[in-house]
This record gives structure tokens, C-alpha cells and sequence, in this order.
């Protein structure tokens, strides 16, 4: 293993430095994990999320309320609400969920396969992102820019229905932005350059050179060596805890037999119960160590984020 007998201490690396850590500078991100339910079972998939899979199960509306009304007066109002899963048109009643994050005048973000769950709703994101024009957002995962790239990760027969999913959202004038991982082998220009002439090709308007249009994920492999993160790092990096997610997000889940909502410090750390801060988003504020491989290599070293 790459990360063997790293990320241990919260406090300290395996070489004795102090444990680099991230304090809750403002909550202006709130995602949501509707549940770990998907329609399909993708290679590498962080949460493991597939039809079997119920670890984390449907988030309930009242919760959702629960959550908005402890944000609202957290100070600083929320900025953005994010979906994720599993895949959240699974979620039997995502439409009512996302109708009550736009109704706050949040921008709104769904993270989407663009398969079959969502051809059931696409008339009922159609009307929202209507209704609510210039907030809502919906990022489709495309693993690659070819079919076989894509579904050499995602599966046979999941390059249609994607494809299907993306196409119809275009031309209901929905706002749309791409998710890839970065393809081993490949450079940032090729794969943009490979998704520029895709969305020519699909008649799709999206400037594909636009990092928030689409959104380029490093791989995240646990059995590949990860230097673990100190505080010495931010300045040899030259960078700061205030542009890591968890200085300005929370996750929300609500985790299978569990009688409450559980808030979480990363959307990329679900069941590590290190990284739970409670049952709610007023007492979540605590400083987050970046005591995880994911915290090294996607957030600090890979410079990613979730959010749009």
C-alpha cells in the first residue's frame, strides 16, 4: 500500500511534523448525498456506489429543512447547494428536494450520470431550471471523450444513455458543465481539445477551456504513494487552508439505520467516521486535519474541488 502507516495521527505525519489542518472559514457550500444508490457500479468509484449499495440511504426532505434552517442562521448566507450520490434521480423525491434548494436563492448544483433516472425527471428539471432560470446546474459524468474511454469506467452500454441524457438537457436550454477523471496518459490539453470536438460534434454550447464548464478530477488511488500534508507545506506549495473544500463546505448524509442526519467534512470521505462532525451543521465548524490520502492528493496537491 502506498499510504502504509500514514494518516494516522491527526496531529502528527509519520515523520513527526505537525499535521497540516483546515479551519471552517465560512459555510458557503452545503451538498447533500441523496443516498449511495446508483444504476450502475463504476470502476474506482470513491463512495462505491452501484444498485446494491444503500450504506448511505434516501436524504429526507424534513431533514433538508433541518439543514437550511441551521445554515440560514450560521451567519454568512449559503452561496451554493450541491447534490450528489449515488446517483440523486434515484432519489424518489429529488425534484421536491430541488425545488427547496432553489427556493432559498442558492445556486444549485446536481452531480448526474445522465442516464435513465434522469430521462424520468428530465421534464421536471426542464420546468425548475425554467422557473429558476441562471440558478441550477447540472454536471454530467463523461469518463472519457470517446465511448470506449467512458465506458471502460462506467460500463458497457453506459455511453448512450449518457449521451441521450446530455443531449436532451441542451436542448431544454438546461445549464450544463462536464466531469472527467483525468485519463492516465493523456494531457489536460488533449482531453479538453478530445471533449471540445464531442460537444461540437453533439451541437452542445459549452466552452469546454472553462475549469468550472468542465471540471478535470484527479485520480484518487489509495495504493499509489501520497506524501502526507504538513503545515510546512502551505507555504511550499504556496498555498492556503482557505482554498480547500472543507473551508467552505459540509457534506449532509444521513447513513443507513442512523435515527439522525449526519454532517460530514468532506463530500470525498463519507465513512470515515473521522471525519463526522455531528448531527448539526451549527456545531461542524471544528478544524478538519488532512489525515486522509484524499485530502493530500486531491484537494492540496491536485487543486480540485467539488463545488461549481
Amino acid at each position: 500500500m502506498g499510504t502504509a502507516g500514514k494518516f494516522q495521527d491527526p496531529q502528527w505525519t509519520l515523520t513527526g511534523a505537525p499535521r497540516a489542518s483546515v479551519r471552517l472559514s465560512a459555510l458557503r457550500t452545503l451538498w447533500v448525498n441523496t443516498g449511495t444508490l446508483c444504476n450502475i457500479t463504476c470502476t474506482g468509484c470513491y463512495i462505491e456506489s452501484s444498485p446494491r449499495n444503500d450504506r448511505l440511504v434516501w436524504f429526507p426532505p424534513e431533514d433538508l429543512v433541518v439543514c437550511l434552517t441551521q445554515a440560514a442562521g450560521a451567519g454568512k448566507p449559503l452561496e451554493e447547494i450541491g447534490f450528489t450520490g449515488g446517483e440523486p434521480f434515484m432519489h424518489p423525491q429529488i425534484i421536491h428536494l430541488l425545488r427547496m434548494a432553489l427556493e432559498t436563492g442558492c445556486r444549485v448544483l446536481v452531480l448526474t450520470n445522465a442516464m435513465k433516472p434522469l430521462h424520468h425527471h428530465l421534464a421536471g428539471v426542464t420546468a425548475l431550471a425554467k422557473q429558476y432560470a441562471g440558478q441550477l446546474t447540472l454536471r454530467v459524468s463523461l469518463d472519457h471523450y470517446t465511448q470506449a474511454g467512458h465506458e471502460a469506467v462506467r460500463g458497457p452500454g453506459s455511453w448512450q444513455p449518457a449521451v441521450w441524457g446530455l443531449t436532451g438537457l441542451a436542448k431544454a436550454g438546461v445549464r450544463l458543465a462536464l466531469a472527467c477523471r483525468m485519463p492516465a496518459g493523456e494531457t489536460e490539453t488533449q482531453v479538453r481539445s478530445g471533449f471540445a470536438a464531442l460537444c461540437q460534434q453533439m451541437g452542445i454550447p459549452l466552452d469546454v477551456q472553462d475549469r468550472r464548464a468542465l471540471v478535470l478530477f484527479p485520480e484518487m488511488d489509495e495504493t499509489q504513494p501520497v506524501p502526507e500534508i504538513s503545515t510546512a507545506c502551505w507555504d511550499l506549495l504556496g498555498k492556503s487552508p482557505d482554498q480547500m473544500m472543507c473551508a467552505s463546505s459540509r457534506m449532509v448524509v444521513r447513513r443507513r439505520g442512523a435515527g439522525h442526519l449526519s454532517v460530514i467534512a468532506c463530500t470525498l470521505l463519507p465513512y470515515d467516521l473521522r471525519f463526522d462532525l455531528g448531527s448539526s451543521l451549527i456545531d461542524a465548524a471544528a478544524d478538519v486535519p488532512l489525515n486522509h490520502p484524499h485530502c493530500a492528493k486531491f484537494c492540496v496537491l491536485g487543486g480540485a474541488a467539488c463545488s461549481g
